[in-house]
């Protein structure tokens, strides 16, 4: 079984859970998943299945989006609702002033990833080093936010706010909300966060674990997307002769190739028909294997 699953990842599990789920479920053990939801967290998780783990790297790079609830008024430690609350003061703040402030998160910013997160340091996990009640230094990090929204807002002692985000990988929207907060003097912490898209994969076309158990018996399986749908790379076409070459490392001539892309140096996936064979990148006008698939 080769492809990818665009899966509804349900709460209270990590990824790394709905992926020993998916291969006891598959009956396979070669799996992987596309970037990593915290357990409270619902939404898109891609997850590659066969081949498909050869080309995680690639649906990983592609961007997010989200919404987002924002509390404001209250810290945790973990900057979101299953940390502790670290301070708490009602604030008056207005709509207005929200969105005003979320004009200059827009564009490149940068953010220094929180110590609940899993980003290695000396050899550990930050969380390790948090839930010794130790704080290390960590770096900034550059990520871009391509759109962020004030879709709802909700009055109250602690005023919520509905964002709506698209973001580049490795972006932390819980210190994202954190950092709102900070800037608008009251504090803030996500108290709800959905992924509605990982790449071009959309919430609206996601399947619930329920749904891929009820259906898993059936042949071919409906839920299992081709390995081309988690790639935005130009295709080439290969006749079944330069494909075979393809396969065994050797290169192939412009003029060979089918493509209605320019030609450039960045890679493109290569298929024989409508078959991934692998990714490609062109050098010295001619065709070369960079990873082959099948």
């Amino acid at each position: 079984m080769d492809g990818i699953v665009n899966v509804l990842k349900p709460p209270g599990m990590t990824s790394a859970d709905v992926v020993a789920w998916m291969r006891r479920t598959l009956k396979t053990k070669k799996i992987g998943h596309t970037g990593t939801l915290d357990p409270g967290v619902v939404g898109v998780l891609p997850i590659c299945i066969g081949k498909g783990t050869r080309l995680a790297e690639y649906i990983t790079e592609q961007g997010k989006a989200y919404l987002a609830e924002v509390t404001f008024g209250i810290k945790t430690d973990t900057q979101d609702s299953f940390g502790k609350t670290v301070y708490e003061k009602q604030p008056f703040l207005q709509r207005t002033e929200v969105e005003k402030v979320l004009r200059k998160f827009a564009g490149k910013i940068s953010q220094i990833p929180p110590m609940f997160s899993a980003v290695h340091k000396d050899g550990k996990r930050l969380y390790e080093f948090a839930r010794q009640g130790i704080s290390i230094e960590r770096e900034p990090r550059e990520v871009t936010l391509y759109k962020i929204e004030l879709k709802k807002w909700y009055e109250g002692e602690f005023p919520r706010a509905i964002l709506y985000i698209e973001c580049s990988k490795g972006t932390y929207i819980r210190t994202l909300c954190h950092d709102l907060g900070e800037d608008l003097g009251c504090g803030a912490y996500m108290s709800y966060l959905l992924r509605v898209r990982s790449g071009p994969f959309e919430i609206q076309d996601s399947w619930t674990l329920e749904e891929i158990d009820e259906t898993v018996q059936i042949s071919p399986v409906p839920f299992l997307l081709p390995l081309t749908a988690g790639i935005d790379l130009p295709k080439v076409y290969l006749s079944a002769a330069r494909a075979n070459a393809f396969r065994n490392g050797l290169s192939t001539k412009r003029e060979l190739v089918r493509t209605s892309d320019p030609i450039s140096n960045s890679q493109v996936q290569v298929l024989e028909g409508e078959l991934l064979i692998g990714i490609g990148v062109w050098r010295e006008n001619s065709l070369f294997p960079y990873k082959v698939i099948g």
